[in-house]
């Protein structure tokens, strides 16, 4: 089990490249979270939706994603609360200081995946959430020491040196931890590290006379970690100047925004300038393409739409000749009327659109969850999936339609306007180019999935040499074998 120091130490890249890595010596691996919390998620073949990094780890293993590999997955919906999925489907919502007095009922569940995992592989490779040395979460707690007590499974803990404090961090979690949790742990690993590695030989040296436990390595920083899928935050580069010949897409940072990380295989085209526009600032002026994302909460991000004035800022787009594309919330958002008499996602009531869709949403409680394959309007190929809750009526000018004949999405009438349901519609090299056409950019062709499993491999690669392979593997369980 890969624990941290903290959140976003790296454990989830970390455990992706060496889930590639152990593949690729030939061993059958599994990835597992017990407890994730993000709002990007991914479909499981069998219609369930687990954390966008456990479904990475998935493909790290070449092997499907199944919802055994996040249990729990906990989506905010508020500040004080949160969608739970268990194995998979919803299991309604819970506030904060509900769910930490009920999260221990739900261990046997994930003991109950965990042991299926176990049952499928030569090795589970399991990430954290969080710190173990939070110990005022101990109680109760499925996340860390105790999943990692009660299935025995063996700790690894990392520490991020790029935050700095990386001693103070690893030798303080070991003063912090009883000593039941303390000796859980076999040794520690030290992430993203910049420069010259005998620069912290004595520091390493330091931290293991101070804990006692084996110095296992030490990773560089991952720059192919960029080019993976990032689950909990966005990546908010500086916008490069304007000209080049790039067509400029834009998309506004929701306060719920979800799956994100769609947009990765955008922000890789050569045509394309792309930017994530933040609370505060405006949309900008010389956008060619505004995209309005997937939300988690729609009413609410509607209200918070407005508050930042963006609004505005899109119909004046519209008005210049912009183009607008809405993706599940998005698309939802862009319609007359959003209704949630049941309350599924928040108070019950009913929002005003943004009214440059004819279309209308009612939520309800059913959450469609689901792989899905067709062709956009233009013919093009696509793959992606559904995830969401409501049922949105349509004008007759559908953007897409599934393999099966249904058809999906509107587009207005001017065809400057449209939006959708599918996530995951750029990934597609031959999609991204279709959407892209309209705009004056020609794409690069080439498919999310091949950039991502190539980053994965550059990243065990260099676990190869940076970490203590058969000494992992001892830890693990497992014989050591040599790389193919």
């Amino acid at each position: 089990m890969i624990q941290g120091c903290g959140s976003d130490v790296g454990k989830s890249v970390l455990v992706a490249g060496l889930c590639r890595l152990f593949a690729n010596r030939g061993y059958a691996v599994r990835p597992f979270k017990p407890q994730n919390m993000s709002n990007n998620a991914a479909v499981t073949p069998d219609g369930g939706e687990i954390g966008r990094a456990q479904a990475l780890q998935a493909i790290a293993c070449r092997t499907p994603p199944t919802v055994d590999m996040n249990p729990v997955l906990l989506k905010p919906q508020s500040d004080i609360g949160a969608q739970v999925i268990v194995r998979g489907r919803m299991a309604g919502a819970w506030a904060a200081r509900g769910y930490q007095d009920h999260r221990a009922s739900l261990l046997p569940t994930v003991l109950e995946s965990f042991r299926t995992l176990e049952s499928q592989s030569d090795l589970v490779i399991v990430e954290g959430a969080g710190s173990p040395a939070e110990i005022n979460l101990r109680v109760g707690d499925i996340a860390n020491m105790g999943f990692a007590r009660a299935a025995n499974v063996p700790v690894v803990l990392v520490g991020d040196i790029d935050r700095g404090h990386v001693i103070a961090a690893l030798v303080g979690a070991h003063a912090v931890l009883d000593p039941e949790d303390r000796a859980m742990i076999r040794g520690f690993l030290i992430n993203k590290f910049r420069g010259d590695p005998a620069l912290f030989d004595d520091g390493r040296r330091a931290i293991a006379e101070h804990t006692g436990w084996a110095d296992l390595g030490m990773a560089p920083w991952l720059l192919a970690a960029r080019r993976l899928p990032a689950e909990d935050a966005i990546l908010l580069d500086a916008r490069p100047a304007a000209g080049g010949g790039k067509v400029h897409v834009v998309v506004p940072m929701l306060s719920r925004i979800a799956n994100f990380d769609e947009f990765d295989a955008l922000r890789a085209e050569p045509s394309v300038e792309f930017a994530f526009v933040p609370p505060g600032s405006p949309l900008p002026g010389d956008a060619d393409l505004v995209i309005l994302p997937g939300t988690k909460s729609t009413r609410a991000d509607l209200d918070f739409f407005r508050a930042q004035g963006w609004d505005i800022d899109l119909h004046a787009h519209v008005r210049r000749g912009g183009r607008v594309l809405g993706i599940c919330g998005g698309y939802q958002m862009l319609g007359r009327s959003v209704a949630d008499p049941a309350g599924v996602e928040g108070p019950p009531g009913t929002s005003a659109g943004l009214g440059l869709l004819d279309v209308d949403t009612v939520m309800t409680a059913e959450k469609t969850l689901r792989p899905v394959t067709g062709r956009l309007a233009s013919g093009a190929r696509f793959n992606g999936y559904e995830m969401h809750v409501g049922r949105t009526t349509r004008a007759n000018r559908p953007m897409l339609k599934f393999q099966s004949g249904e058809a999906d999405g509107s587009v207005s009438a001017d065809g400057r306007v449209s939006g959708c349901y599918v996530h995951g519609l750029f990934d597609n090299g031959q999609a991204r180019a279709a959407l892209l056409e309209p705009l004056g950019a020609a794409s690069d062709f080439s498919d999310q999935a091949t950039r991502v499993d190539l980053a994965i491999d550059e990243i065990a690669a260099a676990l190869e040499t940076a970490f203590d392979i058969p000494t992992l593997a001892r830890i693990a369980g497992v014989a050591p074998r040599s790389a193919a």
